[in-house]
């Protein structure tokens, strides 16, 4: 495989950024070798500046569920820049979008939109201490609901591959607050209600763990936490960035019939293109200026070109069947993936909740962060080093999710299996 002008593109990229990428784990520090330089995607695949072709399984981490350029979304973003790329002002599509989200997650009431995840989880957690007037939230270990610095503690998969374990640069008076339990734990969340009674305003939590490999929650633990945060006058936040329409067509929340306060979503809401929003109960959505006193703003907020390849996106995910193309796709590459394990002799947990999954090369199930610490990372480089010769990209860390898209079809499915199958061999 001839990745010459990767090599010399990331030479020169070494210069100019720094660690010569713009988001760290696409260095492949946790996997060593050389990062590819990718020149466009189709479909399944992606293609990289010396002409490989690979299997995409990250899918820009999650949002493209249609697969890369798909020509409705492409075409609803040529004719949202035809019309001018921002306004800064309101825009019809803002209303289209936000009732096809809410058509899919009754359970947000009222929505706003914002450019990013991150910009989505912050603001959730500053409109649940608005309403509740209390300061501290609690988060779980190996949890990443963005980089902003409150939530820079334990934050799973990004600085857990690089080995950080939290940043230089965010005060200790800004995690004050930031209180740490353990997902899968609930006396872990009781006991720090105990400790601080009367002044936690919210929990925030994947309702499946997606940034320390996918990891489902255990049986009642969703359950537990709506109850907890109940009984204690505290929100209960669903961070949706990864699992809106990913664990179910109607979010997490659907697929676990648990009733979040407030939820949050990224890109999949924009086909990919740099969007978020949160939302959920209108008392307490309410409290957003202009409204309310809680402020919040954003120039590209519900900027016309996310809101038409959002509005491509989910109109084409809810088409009868649609969702469960996707499901299906997921299921059928789990099973290749531990038939295939299995086969070679070699230890695995594959997990999968939806049509998100992750092999971890572990003996022990994953629950929580001290188990998924266990998974051996040297063998899983090779794997991934392995994948990518026979055609596959995979995210590159042991920490990170894998999605299926609606192009990775049958045909796909079994050449991924196929490649599966060989990389093993070389372990």
């Amino acid at each position: 495989m001839n990745i010459q002008r990767s090599i010399e593109l990331f030479s020169k990229a070494k210069t100019l950024l720094p660690g010569g990428v713009d988001s760290p784990v696409r260095a492949f520090n946790a996997v060593g070798g050389q990062p590819l330089f990718i020149e466009r995607g189709e479909g399944a695949h992606i293609y990289d500046v010396d002409g490989n072709q690979y299997i995409d399984y990250v899918l820009s981490w999650g949002p493209l569920i249609l697969g890369h350029a798909h020509p409705l979304v492409v075409e609803s973003i040529q004719k949202a820049a035809s019309l001018g790329t921002s306004y800064g002002a309101p825009s019809p599509l803002e209303l289209d979008l936000a009732e096809l989200v809410m058509e899919l997650m009754p359970n947000i009431e009222m929505l706003r939109f914002v450019n990013s995840g991150t910009e989505a989880t912050m603001t959730a957690l500053r409109l649940a201490r608005a309403y509740t007037k209390r300061d501290k939230i609690i988060k779980f270990e190996g949890c990443y609901h963005g980089h902003a610095d409150m939530l820079l503690v334990q934050a799973g998969s990004g600085v857990a591959t690089l080995g950080l374990p939290d940043s230089p640069g965010v005060p200790a008076s800004t995690t004050k607050d930031t209180l740490v339990a353990r997902f899968n734990d609930l006396d872990s969340v009781e006991a720090l209600f105990m400790q601080f009674p009367g002044e936690i305003s919210a929990i925030i939590v994947e309702p499946v763990a997606g940034n320390m490999g996918v990891v489902p929650p255990a049986e009642g633990f969703l359950e537990g936490l709506r109850k907890i945060t109940t009984e204690n006058g505290a929100l209960l936040i669903f961070d949706e960035v990864m699992t809106g329409f990913r664990a179910h067509l109607n979010g997490a929340q659907a697929r676990y019939n648990i009733v979040p306060d407030l939820t949050t979503l990224g890109k999949v809401i924009g086909g990919g293109l740099p969007v978020g929003a949160y939302g959920g109960k209108r008392e307490i959505m309410q409290m957003v200026a202009p409204v309310g006193p809680m402020y919040q703003a954003g120039t590209l907020s519900g900027n016309p070109l996310a809101m038409m390849a959002g509005i491509a996106t989910l109109g084409e995910l809810k088409k009868d069947g649609a969702w469960q193309i996707l499901e299906n796709a997921a299921a059928s590459l789990g099973a290749g993936v531990k038939s295939a394990a299995d086969a070679a002799g070699i230890p695995i947990q594959q997990t999968r909740v939806g049509t998100m999954f992750s092999t971890f090369f572990s003996e022990t199930v994953p629950q929580d962060w001290s188990t998924v610490g266990k998974s051996d990372t040297e063998r899983f480089g090779k794997f991934f080093t392995a994948m990518l010769k026979n055609g596959v990209y995979l995210a590159p860390s042991q920490f990170e999710a894998g999605f299926v898209s609606t192009m990775h079809t049958p045909k796909v499915i079994e050449e991924t299996v196929a490649a599966i199958e060989e990389s093993f061999k070389s372990l």
